[in-house]
């Protein structure tokens, strides 16, 4: 399936003009069809699953308690 612009903006929670500057940069694959740019949606799968990957990786290590340190000394 493919985007456009506004879609892609859309569907990446960016603002448009991010958009464009991406497919400028060549870092967004895009296709010119003569009147629009139209980005292929399957692009961007393996991008957000990592990112959900790293989200859930980053809760679980601020959900882990903190340690008791071993050379805490009672001073009583």
């Amino acid at each position: 399936m493919y985007l456009s612009i506004d879609e892609t903006a859309e569907y990446l929670d960016i603002p448009v003009k991010q958009v464009e500057k991406l497919i400028q940069q060549k870092r967004i694959r895009a296709i010119f069809d003569g009147e629009q740019y139209m980005i292929y949606k399957e692009q961007f799968n393996t991008h957000l699953q990592q990112v959900e990957k790293y989200k859930r990786l980053l809760e679980e290590h601020l959900s882990e308690p903190i340690p008791e340190d071993i050379d805490v000394k009672d001073e009583d």
